[in-house]
C-alpha cells in the first residue's frame, strides 16, 4: 500500500524529503512519525496511518514530490489498504538531532539501534567518540562541500524567481529615531512586568502599516494570469527572521490595529517559533507587505529582495548617532537608514517616495 505526500494545505503543492526516521523493513505503529518533508512554508512530519511494515522507501532524502506522489510502500497489519497520511504538524527539533548537530555528527551515516531503526542519543555519542588507538588521519581537506538542498535550496529558488520576474527599484532615505528610543524607554517598565522585550521593530511595523493605509498601492500584489492589481484590505506584515536554517518570514496579522506592546509580543512569539523550527504553516502565509531589520547585525543599508507576490519590502538598518541640523543648530541625533524595494510594474517612484515619507513622519512622531 502506498504512503503518499498528503495535501498539507496553505496552497502547498510539493515538498522535499529531508530525512527518513525509520528504515526499510522496520515494523511501524499507527501515528509513528516516518519521514520529515520540507515545504516552502515549514517542515512537516508524516506519520504512519496504520500498524504494519515499511516495505520500501520510494522517495529518498533530497527528492522533491508533488502532492499525491508516493513516498513509500507500507504493508499494513491485517491486510487493510491505505493511501496517504495526514501531517502531524510542524516539526520541532528533536533532542537527538540537536545532539548530533552539537557534536558534529552526520545522522545519515549513523546506524540506528533503537526501535524501528531509530537513531538514539547513545548512537550519536558513540559516533562522535574517537576510536582509541586509531592512527592519525590524512591532512584535513582545504574545502567542505555541503549539499545544496532543504531550506537553503527553497530560499534560493524563491529569491532567484523574485529577482528574475520582478523589476526591482531601490529607494533609500533616513529617519530620526530619537523619539522612538525615548518612547521605548518609557515602555520598558510596563513591558518588563509582562515579560516583553521591546525593540525598534514594532515601531517600524506600526509606521509602515499606517503609511500603507495612505498608499494602498504598496499593500498589493499583481495577478499576472488575470492581469489585475489586487489591493489588500488587511495589513498583515511579514517579518524577516534570521534562523540557523535560513531566512523565514512569519506574518504579524492585523498589524495596523495592534499597540507597540502587542506587536512586540507577537514578533517575539513568531521569531521564537521560527528559530525553534516549530512555526505553524499558517503563520508563514498571507503577508501583504514585509519588513526586514538587520540593524542589530550591522550594515549601512541594503537592497532587499521583494517577497513575491507582495509589491514592496522595507528594510531598517543600524542606528547611528550623527550630527544633524535642527532649528539652525548642529545637534546629535539617533539616525537610521531605510531602504525600500518596490515592484515597478505596480508602483511608480512618486508613490513609493510618498509612502516612505509617510513612514518617516510616523517614525519621527511616534506619539501621533
Amino acid at each position: 500500500m502506498e504512503l503518499t505526500l498528503p495535501d498539507i494545505g496553505e496552497g502547498i503543492a510539493e515538498g522535499e524529503v529531508v530525512r527518513w526516521l525509520v528504515a526499510e523493513g522496520a515494523r511501524i505503529r499507527e501515528d509513528e512519525i516516518l519521514v520529515e518533508v520540507l515545504t516552502d512554508k515549514a517542515n512537516v512530519e508524516i506519520p504512519s496511518p496504520v500498524n504494519g511494515t515499511l516495505v520500501k522507501i520510494v522517495a529518498p532524502p533530497g527528492r522533491t514530490l508533488k502532492v499525491g506522489e508516493t513516498l513509500a510502500v507500507i504493508e499494513p497489519s491485517g491486510g487493510a489498504a491505505v493511501r496517504g497520511a495526514a501531517p502531524a504538524g510542524a516539526s520541532a527539533t528533536p533532542v537527538v538531532r540537536k545532539l548530533a548537530k552539537d557534536l558534529g555528527v552526520d545522522l545519515e551515516s549513523v546506524k540506528g539501534t533503537g526501535p524501528g531503526g531509530r537513531v538514539t542519543e547513545e548512537d550519536v555519542r558513540r559516533a562522535a567518540a574517537p576510536e582509541s588507538g586509531a592512527p592519525s588521519g590524512p591532512r584535513a581537506p582545504a574545502e567542505e562541500r555541503v549539499p545544496f538542498r532543504g531550506k537553503r535550496r527553497m530560499i534560493a529558488r524563491k529569491m532567484a524567481s523574485a529577482k528574475t520576474r520582478v523589476p526591482h527599484v531601490l529607494l533609500v532615505d533616513e529617519a530620526d529615531v530619537t523619539g522612538i528610543l525615548a518612547q521605548r524607554e518609557n515602555l520598558r517598565e510596563t513591558a518588563g512586568r509582562e515579560g516583553i522585550k521591546v525593540t525598534v521593530l514594532p515601531f517600524i511595523i506600526q509606521a509602515a502599516a499606517a503609511a500603507l493605509r495612505l498608499h494602498p498601492g504598496l499593500n498589493a500584489s499583481l495577478d499576472e494570469e488575470r492581469e489585475e492589481i489586487v489591493l489588500k484590505k488587511s495589513y498583515d506584515i511579514g517579518v524577516a527572521v534570521d534562523t540557523e536554517d535560513g531566512l523565514v518570514v512569519p506574518v504579524v496579522r492585523d498589524a495596523g490595529a495592534r499597540t507597540i506592546l502587542e506587536l512586540a509580543k507577537e514578533i517575539e512569539r513568531l521569531s521564537a517559533a521560527a528559530r525553534g523550527g516549530n512555526i505553524a504553516p499558517r503563520d508563514l502565509s498571507g503577508g501583504t507587505f514585509t519588513v526586514t531589520s538587520i540593524g542589530s547585525i550591522g550594515g549601512l543599508f541594503s537592497y532587499p529582495i521583494i517577497n513575491v507576490p507582495e509589491a514592496a519590502i522595507l528594510a531598517a538598518h543600524r542606528i547611528v548617532t550623527r550630527p544633524v541640523v535642527r532649528d539652525g543648530e548642529i545637534v546629535p541625533r539617533e539616525m537610521m537608514y531605510l531602504s525600500l524595494s518596490f515592484d515597478h510594474r505596480i508602483v511608480d517612484g512618486g508613490e513609493a517616495t510618498r509612502f516612505l515619507n509617510a513612514v518617516i513622519r510616523r517614525i519621527e512622531n511616534p506619539e501621533v
